[in-house]
């Protein structure tokens, strides 16, 4: 099993989450964050006053794929999220020693 975290833009979201769905992943979680790479932040101008926005918000998306299918995910993905442009985001595997559903006790591929 393995852990797939894609941080990608906010606007993004709805079709990553589509395109997942399509090839049969069901479940995953969202998180807002903020960050920076390249795209390194802007200036804006609010009342007058210049400030730099250092972090951009960002949407972390975290599913858990059996192994044979983290191609896949990673294809819906990036075919999903890309602009074709800066910012566009990173993904993010890691394997998965153990899963348990807490509601039944069913662990690792049939707790996914």
């Amino acid at each position: 099993m393995k852990k797939i975290e894609a941080v990608i833009k906010p606007f993004k979201l709805d079709e990553v989450r589509e395109a997942l769905s399509e090839i049969g992943i069901a479940g995953l979680t969202v998180t807002e964050v903020k960050g920076f790479g390249r795209q390194k932040g802007h200036t804006e101008l609010y009342r007058g006053a210049e400030y730099v926005v250092d972090f951009l918000p960002k949407i972390k998306i975290e599913i858990v794929v059996n192994s044979e299918h983290v191609d896949a995910a990673i294809e819906a993905i990036i075919k999903a999220a890309r602009t074709g442009k800066i910012g566009d985001g990173k993904i993010f595997v890691m394997p998965v020693e153990q899963v348990v559903r807490i509601r039944t006790g069913e662990t690792n591929e049939a707790a996914i």
